[in-house]
């Protein structure tokens, strides 16, 4: 498996397609190859990626606010899961923050996804809210539009 690194445009293709198939699955597909490279190019967010013999693995794209980050997107490969490698990639976009002078990161996950709850729930995040109909909210979108948990994480601690 190949280091953690930042995303080129190169990833772009690959970062949409896993979005569109492991994240927004069952939703209108938001992130897609023009957004990717959006991000990658833009100098207030990092689009970090692993790869494993030239196939992406993982990935995290990290926007980043004046005290606050916000995990914009998050996926590792369903064959490459509770391997270690979304604690590394997160830990790693973490120490960026932290670096950064960032106090804390929110990010949001659908209510019923379980795995990714106790990812981030194992990774020091806390369930702060529920937005009600956070995901599908695209025009002409027909389909159920899905309840999102946001969660943060104080990367230091708080004063008082």
């Amino acid at each position: 498996m190949n280091a953690i690194r930042l995303a080129t445009p190169a990833d772009a293709a690959d970062i949409a397609a896993m979005s569109r198939d492991e994240i927004e699955r069952g939703l209108p597909w938001s992130w897609t190859e023009h957004r990717v490279l959006g991000a990658i190019r833009h100098p207030d967010t990092n689009v970090a990626v692993i790869r494993d013999q030239g196939a992406l693995v993982g990935f995290g794209i990290m926007a980043y606010r004046q005290e606050a980050a916000h995990l914009l997107l998050f996926s590792v490969h369903p064959s490459h899961r509770r391997k270690g490698v979304g604690t590394g990639l997160l830990r790693w976009l973490e120490v960026v923050a932290v670096t950064a002078g960032i106090e804390r990161i929110v990010v949001e996950c659908r209510r019923d996804n379980a795995a990714a709850r106790n990812f981030y729930a194992e990774s020091g995040y806390h369930e702060m809210a529920i937005s009600k109909g956070y995901y599908g909210r695209s025009p002409g979108f027909t389909g159920h539009a899905e309840d999102a948990i946001r969660l943060e994480k104080w990367l230091h601690e708080s004063p008082g």
